[in-house]
């Protein structure tokens, strides 16, 4: 058996892209079926289509809905790499860049304009995503020119609204209800603020890892030699945030842990140094949905990183992230409040995937029951 997908670049993560009803003619269960054509479980997933890293090892899935007040629907799946499973519990940013791009190359939406407006939906969190894509003079550019941090090479400019993203994963901005909590982990009581915008965040102080604000470049070695701690502290969070009954049942890719600090001075180029952490690991980069969570952080008193920017709204946050700054944007749109991003977006590659062997025979076996 052979699927349709399209290899696609989303900021600065890479997914593979399908359709619903394409995967839906395997009549196989997506958490047996990803794992094994991206190869999983295997750190190298030599026998898939994955990239072997938590920002190369992602699934978009798109449908049209019926509903006329969205133009297209999206699931992410952060697929496993050491593990078969697939981890359906958040969103991802980046990747989510991916969509409008996809809905006007297949002509499910029409280019109007010099920025054509694309409303998307989250399927994992219920998210609404306004997507604007620069099409100049009512077209895509021939040649991609937007260029972005963290992305070596150009493509197609994508803006991403997220509309009012407060409590989209747990019902509640600050789901313990405080602005900070207490975690104790590795022998010492963490200071945090647990924030759910995007995506469900954990927000701790760089001083407190031991970690200089001035020497943001020195970061990654530091937070490599605590990341059992830090996993403790995220785990911890879960269980706080009622995203897990337990520590041991925390999902892998949610809550996300970021580290912050004041920017080194002088720096006019960035309001706040981040570091987050990705099933397990630091970041290269920032997970866009976890940028959504800090700026609205930001705006809310008593938290971890509002006693660094100041909690004053403000239209626009510098995230200094290990690729670069990142700024976020806030709006009002139609009486919502939009939080959003620039990213860009390509499309890589457009292939057939053959479903290996063994799998495909226990398809072909349930198909070939279904029609006795």
């Amino acid at each position: 058996m052979k699927i349709e997908a399209e290899w696609m670049r989303g900021g600065t993560s890479k997914c593979w892209v399908f359709e619903t009803e394409h995967l839906d003619q395997t009549r196989t269960s997506l958490d047996e079926l990803l794992p094994r054509l991206f190869g999983s479980p295997d750190y190298r997933q030599i026998d898939g289509v994955g990239g072997a890293t938590s920002t190369t090892s992602k699934a978009m899935i798109l449908r049209r809905p019926a509903d006329a007040e969205v133009d297209v629907e999206f699931t992410f799946a952060q697929v496993g790499i050491e593990e078969a499973a697939v981890d359906w519990g958040s969103n991802c940013g980046n990747c989510s860049a991916v969509v409008g791009l996809y809905a006007i190359e297949k002509g499910w939406v029409v280019p109007r304009g010099d920025v054509t407006r694309i409303v998307t939906r989250n399927t994992n969190t219920g998210q609404i995503i306004i997507q604007r894509v620069a099409t100049p003079a009512g077209a895509l550019p021939i040649v991609p020119d937007a260029q972005m941090p963290g992305v070596a090479f150009p493509g197609y400019r994508v803006g991403l609204g997220f509309q009012d993203p407060a409590g989209k994963t747990t019902g509640k901005l600050l789901p313990t209800g405080s602005a900070t909590d207490t975690i104790t982990a590795g022998g010492t009581r963490w200071t945090v603020s647990m924030v759910d915008a995007g995506a469900p965040v954990v927000i701790v102080r760089a001083e407190q890892l031991g970690l200089d604000p001035s020497r943001y470049g020195s970061w990654a070695s530091g937070v490599e030699l605590q990341l059992e701690t830090l996993e403790q502290i995220r785990r911890q969070a879960a269980v706080r945030m009622g995203l897990a009954s337990t520590v041991a049942a925390a999902a892998r890719a949610i809550p996300k842990l970021a580290i912050v600090a004041s920017p080194a001075q002088p720096d006019p180029d960035s309001d706040v140094s981040v570091m987050m952490l990705s099933m397990g690991k630091p970041h290269p980069a920032l997970a866009i949905t976890g940028s959504i969570a800090l700026t609205l952080a930001a705006r809310t008193p008593g938290t971890v990183l509002s006693s660094i920017t100041g909690d004053a709204p403000r239209s626009r946050l510098r995230l200094r992230t290990p690729a670069g700054v990142l700024e976020t944007w806030s709006e009002e749109d139609d009486a919502s409040l939009l939080i959003g991003v620039e990213r860009t977006a390509r499309t890589i590659a457009t292939t057939i995937i053959h479903v290996p062997e063994a799998l495909g025979s226990a398809v072909e076996t349930s198909l070939a029951s279904a029609t006795q």
